[in-house]
């Protein structure tokens, strides 16, 4: 029996696919006639999709259990749920961990969310992680934005990243048919977004699992011609996608890039580590020398792309040489962003079992150090905005000053200026740079500008 009042919350940890995933999950939860509510305390179904990339976030959700089971023990009606990547690793453990769970779920399942409730709802405590094939996603999601969009345009990973935990949970690769990924953006046009962001766990693997091949003999769908397939929808005037891999950034990729006036100026492409030998014990399949050459290639076609990326310190075995060279190839290349991280054993992967660990205090001063060096150069970088006119879509207003819209440049930087929003939501505005932050900007409007 479904609960009454029908209200419920999702709490998303992690990565734009699990981000993406909420949306879709939310949309069906709306489509069974429930409501969101903002506090998880009213909701009578409270949904956790959940990131096992690092151990504090996972940890975290355990934390935010335990305050809901104290809860359904007060009020039985409440119904509880573990999606993502923590349920797909633990699945029945999580159970044993937190009896008071009615359902766990891999991200697999996402589609499937109203079946496994109605099962709840009758009565069953679920576990759902086992594999399946993706079927096409019919579900209208619940967007966070009015303005810019998620698209999945494949599931999973193929790779084995001795530090990664990520294809033993989201399964391996399945990519979406371009009619399919057209379809979805022809449809989030006519709803009026104007930006999509093209998803995969590595993205530039997209198609190696479709069928066909060219007369050239490489495979018959690749990122580069699903970018030329899906650029003319009308009314979608940005294209970005993320996440890519070195190894599977070509050149006929990077040139698409550059010809394709819809595509973003944007590059999201970790590095992970700047040492060689690092790098081959995590299984990543590039070199440092690689990795610059692509950067090179990227400028050399686009050369005011932004380029962000991860990076990894602390590896097992990393000395403080091999993680000079990380400083190094930071300080050289001048990043946009980067997303850092201490290594974090995580469950099922290789490199938790090594013995040669580093201590968390190398771990934490390595991070700090690495952090410093990234707000120096991100800063410098941002300099090269000052008194430029930028393009930027407007996505909503400023929460802390409503005189102010927010929107980002196609380079993708956070810029504030003042502003209607009602009159210029989803509208592209020229925009004088005249306050320059590390990871925002601010400007004064000086006029509309008309879509590619």
């Amino acid at each position: 029996m479904l609960p009454t009042p029908r209200r419920y919350h999702i709490v998303t940890f992690g990565c734009q696919m699990n981000k993406a995933d909420s949306e879709r999950m939310a949309g069906i939860l709306d489509g069974m006639g429930f409501e969101w509510e903002e506090n998880p305390e009213l909701a009578n179904v409270v949904l956790y999709n959940t990131c096992t990339i690092r151990d504090n976030a996972e940890q975290k959700v355990y934390s935010y259990l335990g305050r809901q089971a104290k809860r359904k023990h007060q009020d039985p009606s409440l119904t509880l749920v573990v999606a993502g990547c923590v349920a797909q690793q633990e699945g029945e453990q999580l159970l044993r961990r937190v009896p008071e769970l009615d359902l766990v779920m891999g991200p697999h399942h996402a589609n499937r969310l109203q079946d496994l409730l109605e099962q709840v709802f009758a009565g069953d405590q679920v576990v759902a992680t086992e594999p399946i094939h993706i079927m096409e996603d019919i579900t209208k999601p619940r967007r966070d934005s009015a303005v810019t969009a998620w698209v999945n345009v494949i599931y999973g990973c193929n790779e084995r990243c001795t530090y990664c935990v990520v294809p033993n949970v989201r399964g391996l690769e399945q990519s979406r048919s371009p009619e399919a990924i057209r379809a979805e953006m022809e449809t989030l046009s006519r709803q009026g977004y104007r930006e999509v962001t093209l998803l995969g766990q590595n993205i530039d693997a997209y198609g190696r699992d479709l069928p066909g091949s060219t007369p050239e003999g490489r495979h018959l769908h690749t990122l580069t011609d699903l970018l030329y397939f899906v650029h003319d929808v009308p009314g979608i005037d940005r294209l970005r996608f993320a996440t890519s891999h070195p190894r599977y950034f070509t050149d006929r990729l990077i040139r698409a890039c550059g010809e394709l006036p819809k595509v973003c100026e944007h590059f999201h492409i970790p590095f992970q580590s700047g040492n060689n030998e690092i790098l081959k014990a995590m299984g990543r399949g590039y070199s440092q020398e690689r990795y610059r050459q692509i950067i090179d290639k990227v400028r050399h076609y686009i050369p005011d792309a932004a380029i962000s990326a991860d990076a990894i310190v602390g590896f097992p075995g990393e000395t403080e040489a091999q993680f000079n060279d990380t400083l190094r190839l930071v300080e050289d290349i001048g990043f946009d962003q980067v997303n850092t991280a201490a290594y974090s054993p995580r469950p099922q992967t290789p490199a938790a079992t090594w013995d040669d660990q580093l201590s968390e205090e190398v771990k934490a001063d390595r991070l700090q150090r690495l952090n410093h060096l990234v707000n120096t150069k991100v800063a410098e970088r941002s300099q090269r905005y000052g008194d430029r006119i930028e393009e930027i879509l407007v996505e909503e207003v400023n929460p802390k000053n409503p005189q102010q819209v927010m929107g980002r440049t196609r380079s993708n930087r956070l810029t504030f200026f003042e502003g209607d929003i009602q009159q210029l939501q989803g509208q592209t505005i020229a925009v004088k740079i005249q306050q320059v932050r590390p990871f925002s900007l601010t400007g004064t409007a000086v006029g509309f500008t008309v879509g590619v």
